[in-house]
């Protein structure tokens, strides 16, 4: 299919729904408002799928259209903006603007990368540094941009061994996207599963519950796709050498200094940012919201006495268009459930599907979904409101079927404009990088293993912390 019939396709698609459905006899179950918002939904997805337009216009645009016809009211619309989470991911911004003033992120490096002397040493210590940004930078594209000199440190210390700087240019994006599932606020996609779950279910997830569900496939993830990526692209050869990485090397690449004392902006920034992620994950102690945590934490951040970054250049940091896209997505998961959309669409699924096979089938498909969908917060808008209806059918645990096919949808690593950090990280300027091909070649491993990886946590693991597979 050439780039210039794709967008015909997807809009002859589109068109050809919304004409069945306007005809009242071909689906007499469904109600106006469910017609209307399927049509709407198609027209949206075939949007995302086959045109250049911004994403956050066509969401806009369909939230829009769903409020003037009455299918959701205007304060379910201009309400999702007020939804805690937003909020959340907000004031982390402002957090990771400060982090990202002070240097904090080059020193890490140097402690953590610092002391690799082997190959497999140095891929594991980055993976590790990496997961621990989930904590710090909320969403893959703002950690692609914080780790991109700390890899081209990395790239220029390690010289002629071309292999070596093609597999780190592989696993940066890589580990990003794939840890992101850590934390609450690692992807704008975990934000709509939850508001998503929150207004279809009344099941909340809180920012703990995540961290315990999310954290250990995380780490366990990232660690075995790191493996997968040094072991697709270098030979024995180029794995026996040993390396060294020097503070020096590191600082020839950062603005701020990597050694010697730490300053006092420094200082209160690693103490802010360290209470605000314990007081994250204690949060069933004290009862305190994760967002007023963050809002404390950005109010702090930001001011004149013990602030590293001044509010305004750190708002400047917040990417509204996705805080907008959210919004406008999480109305249309509401339209959705509350028009009997979404209940409609899955009654067609064979209700004795057992357990393990429906799971099987939500994280395949989601899997796959990047290939259709690049954007992962789309992803999300377009499968978890119809995962969660189906789940409720088939008689599965809503939170473990939107779970799975969240951490499933982190894989999007085929095409290098699959995902941001990949796009990023497929053209550095002066240092070798990977090739499409080297991403075929690595996603023939990593789509299989991150797929089962994430079906085992859902049947096997998150039961064990009080997510059953059915309810």
């Amino acid at each position: 299919m050439t780039q210039n019939l794709r967008p015909a396709l997807a809009l002859s698609a589109a068109l050809s729904l919304c004409a069945v459905l306007a005809v009242p006899a071909a689906f007499p179950a469904l109600g106006g408002d469910a017609r209307f918002t399927l049509a709407v939904f198609a027209l949206a997805t075939c949007a995302w799928i086959g045109t250049p337009i911004d994403d956050t216009y066509i969401a806009l645009g369909a939230g829009l259209a769903l409020t003037a016809t009455g299918v959701i009211s205007s304060d379910t619309l201009f309400g999702t903006l007020g939804e805690p989470t937003v909020w959340l991911l907000i004031c982390a911004f402002v957090l990771a603007a400060a982090v990202t003033r002070t240097g904090l992120a080059g020193r890490a490096a140097v402690f953590l990368v610092g002391g690799a002397r082997t190959v497999r040493q140095l891929t594991h210590l980055t993976t590790a540094a990496l997961v621990v940004t989930a904590f710090a930078v909320p969403a893959t594209s703002g950690r692609a941009a914080l780790a991109l000199p700390v890899f081209l440190a990395l790239a220029h210390a390690l010289g002629e061994r071309k292999r070596l700087v093609v597999m780190l240019a592989l696993l940066f994006p890589t580990v990003i996207l794939l840890s992101a599932v850590a934390t609450l606020i690692g992807a704008g996609a975990h934000l709509i599963t939850v508001s998503v779950l929150w207004e279809a279910t009344g099941d909340r997830i809180g920012f703990t519950e995540w961290l315990l569900l999310g954290l250990p496939l995380a780490v366990v993830t990232s660690h075995l796709a790191a493996e997968a990526v040094l072991l697709t692209s270098t030979r024995r050869a180029d794995r026996a050498g040993a390396v060294r990485i020097t503070a020096e090397e590191l600082q020839r690449h950062s603005e701020t200094p990597v050694t010697g004392p730490w300053t006092q902006a420094e200082k209160r920034c690693a103490l802010l940012l360290a209470t605000v992620v314990v007081l994250w994950c204690s949060e069933p102690l004290h009862q305190v919201s994760p967002a007023v945590v963050a809002l404390i934490g950005a109010v702090v951040a930001a001011s004149p006495a013990l602030g590293t970054v001044g509010l305004k250049d750190a708002l400047r940091t917040v990417p509204w268009s996705l805080l907008l896209f959210m919004a406008a997505t999480m109305a249309m998961g509401v339209a959705l459930a509350d028009s009997g959309a979404a209940k409609w669409l899955v009654s067609g699924l064979p209700p004795d599907a057992a357990p393990a096979v429906f799971l099987t089938v939500v994280v395949v498909v989601s899997t796959a979904a990047h290939l259709v969908l690049q954007s992962r917060s789309a992803r999300s808008s377009v499968l978890v409101p119809l995962v969660i209806a189906a789940a409720v059918a088939a008689g599965v645990n809503p939170v473990t079927a939107a779970l799975a096919s969240t951490a499933a949808a982190g894989f999007c690593h085929t095409l290098p404009a699959s995902a941001k950090p990949v796009t990023l990280f497929a053209d550095v300027p002066g240092v070798p990088t990977y090739t499409p091909r080297d991403l075929l070649r690595l996603s023939a491993v990593l789509a299989p293993l991150s797929a089962a990886l994430v079906l085992l946590f859902a049947v096997a693991v998150w039961p064990l912390f009080g997510i059953p597979v059915t309810r």
